[in-house]
């Protein structure tokens, strides 16, 4: 063993077992008490911190000694170690890391270190039950934090608004728990906290905090697994028969998290490192260290796309239920036939009141799917977690050969086992039957979307969706912000951006039937580039859209996957910019500010690492706020220049503003 030169204090004993780094990230692990640290760029971003993993009611880690160090031969970034991505936010990317296993008899810790950070996951060595693991971290007090908390009865449920406090201000709220990714900046260094490889285990939360001499640490929350659950959201009749309704509530826990059957692996507890938070949007670690596809399995039928969607505009802004018929579906077919929109979604309505086996006798879906079918569009079919859980393999293949093209699962709301098993089955049935899935009303991703490449999207988010609940602000051109920088550091969401009635800041006044956003309109427009969606529903209506085709036809046509990723500049209390490369060459810049007006400036550097190196002449079509967006947020600039690959653009954001550029040769 190696003598540590680290941090000793809070009563850890200096005894280094295994350090693991990669261009300046570094993960150690120490014995006496079990403990890890991270570093970036050799400034400690997560102190030492014990772990321990707790099986048939035995922590694992007390007294346990090192039986060995395994060190796997570096895999360098040479071509052997480029993945390419079928659905993803870039073309490839990189299996390079260098890892280690440090084994302790009945378990075993696996260190990671990758160019965009680091991970270690706890390995069991034999069967039992999986009572708690202690995956705590410590945040430094001087560290400035960024995070979302939802309450500890709905673990699972994560559409709040994000918050923001120093780390010496966080505390304990015993109604609340921080779910992830949790993300904060210290010593100019910024850290995502988050997980992946989530199989048949819980998600990770974060519950109670204690100050320590290290800082303060936020113990580990975990959903233990369900002994008895109930069906809620339905009618008290098919409560009583054990079907319908939306949820799978748990009614009672059992002790443990999960059981194994066998040795496994759990989790990775990860973390992303990055000079400034705009880095952050350029990694892929949770993505690399999940579970790959089968190497014989085809997703060359997966297709990403748009959707014209009806609920969020209460069908074309008719209302439901008198505008949800088969007259306004094929509305919505012709519409999204005529602008290219690859899918439309059929929401809560096509069916008979959460029961997908008997159709609404308003909408005639065989025929609808049919119609769609002859006009090049494909439907989607919204359905409660309720209605297809211990059904997953007769759903997929009856709605398959139907000819619907997938699903939107919705009101999972829980974060334990049980629902990580669902995910996972569901997916390889729809993945048997070429169907897509948008699991909707789940938590953020854990990388499950590298194994099945059709899950094309995720909710997790509190979008805008929110802004059908009444004339409230919310506040959410912050929210947006912050969102880019934490939720979407994860992975894919499903925000359903593209609100054609705007609203100044503090003024929102839209309803159920006619919801918009708050914001200018140039802001919704950047979000189609800026946030990550392999589907991407458009949450307007046609009659909306019809009345602004300048914007929408823009919106339609922006791509959902990309060639190339690269951070901008902002944090989460500020703005959000991106640069993205299309399949076509071409780069999207686009950027977002909080309620706060803004210059915001860009570089374009990014445009000289086009493949024939960026030569000068780029056109530049442009999309930004206009003089008077502050007031009026639905005026806006359409424009075009000339750019030069490395020019630095600079453009005026009013509050809730924003801009999208597409840079073509």
């Amino acid at each position: 063993m190696m003598a540590a030169a680290s941090i000793a204090g809070g009563g850890f004993a200096d005894e280094l077992v295994k350090e693991v780094s990669w261009q300046g990230n570094s993960i150690r692990l120490y014995a006496e008490p079990l403990s890890y640290e991270v570093l970036k760029d050799g400034v400690v971003v997560v102190p030492r911190t014990e772990i321990d993993l707790c099986v048939d009611g035995a922590a694992l880690a007390k007294g346990a000694k090192v039986a060995g160090v395994e060190t796997m031969a570096p895999l360098a970034c040479v071509e052997s170690s480029i993945r390419t991505t079928p659905v993803y936010k870039k073309r490839s990317i990189s299996d390079a890391r260098n890892e280690a296993l440090v084994k302790f008899g009945d378990f075993g810790v696996r260190l990671v270190a990758r160019p965009d950070g680091v991970a270690y996951r706890m390995e069991l060595a034999r069967s039992g039950a999986i009572m708690h693991e202690q995956a705590d971290i410590t945040v430094p007090k001087t560290a400035r934090c960024w995070f979302n908390r939802t309450g500890r009865g709905s673990l699972g449920c994560e559409e709040t608004m994000p918050e923001f406090a120093d780390g010496a201000a966080l505390k304990t709220d015993g109604g609340k728990a921080f779910y992830l990714p949790f993300v904060y900046s210290v010593g100019g260094k910024t850290v995502a906290v988050t997980d992946s490889g989530v199989k048949d285990y819980p998600v990770w939360n974060f519950g109670d905090v204690e100050e320590t001499e290290e800082g303060m640490k936020l113990k580990a929350l975990f959903a233990k697994y369900p002994k008895k659950t109930f069906r809620a959201g339905g009618s008290e009749k098919d409560a009583k028969l054990g079907k319908g309704g939306r949820w799978v509530r748990v009614a009672e826990t059992e002790e443990f998290l999960v059981k194994a059957d066998s040795p496994r692996a759990l989790p990775w507890r990860t973390f992303i490192l990055a000079d400034s938070p705009s880095g952050l949007c350029g990694a892929d670690i949770v993505y690399a260290l999940a579970e790959p596809a089968d190497a014989s399995a085809d997703f060359s039928w997966v297709k990403p796309g748009k959707v014209a969607w009806d609920w969020w505009n209460a069908f074309d802004n008719i209302g439901d239920p008198q505008g949800c018929t088969t007259a306004t579906y094929r509305r919505f077919i012709d519409f999204a036939a005529a602008n290219g929109v690859e899918y439309v979604i059929f929401d809560e309505g096509w069916s008979a009141r959460l029961d997908i086996w008997k159709y609404s006798p308003a909408v005639d879906v065989p025929a609808l799917i049919d119609y769609a079918e002859k006009k090049g569009v494909g439907i989607i079919l919204w359905m409660a977690w309720a209605q297809v859980y211990g059904d997953e393999a007769h759903v997929a293949a009856h709605f398959a050969k139907l000819g619907a093209k997938g699903f939107k699962v919705d009101f999972m709301d829980r974060a334990d086992a049980e629902v990580a098993a669902f995910l996972e089955k569901f997916a390889a049935e729809c993945a048997k039957n070429r169907m897509l899935v948008d699991y909707h009303g789940t938590y953020r991703p854990t990388g499950l979307h590298r194994k099945y490449p059709n899950v094309v999207n995720y909710e997790g988010i509190h979008g805008l969706e929110q802004m059908k609940w009444g004339s409230i602000d919310k506040d959410m051109p912050m929210n947006d912000v912050a969102a880019f920088f934490l939720r979407m550091t994860a992975g894919p969401m499903d925000y359903t951006p593209g609100a054609m009635d705007n609203y100044p800041v503090g003024r929102y006044r839209g309803d159920g039937t006619n919801p918009g956003s708050v914001g200018t309109r140039a802001h919704q427009m950047a979000l189609m580039a800026l946030y990550e969606a392999p589907l991407q529903m458009l949450c307007d209506s046609p009659t909306k859209y019809e009345k602004n085709m300048e914007c929408f036809s823009f919106m339609a046509k922006t791509p959902v996957v990309w060639d190339a990723t690269v951070g901008l500049g902002g944090c989460p209390e500020s703005y959000a910019a991106v640069a993205r490369r299309a399949k076509d060459g071409s780069w999207y810049a686009a950027a977002i500010t909080n309620r706060d007006a803004r210059d915001i400036e860009i570089a374009t550097d990014f445009l000289a690492e086009s493949a024939d190196g960026g030569t000068d002449g780029w056109k530049a079509e442009i999309f930004r706020d206009a003089d008077a967006s502050a007031d009026e947020p639905a005026k806006y600039v359409h424009e075009t220049r000339s750019v030069k690959a490395g020019e630095k653009l600079t453009f005026h954001a009013a509050p809730g503003g924003g801009f999208i550029v597409r840079f073509a040769k």
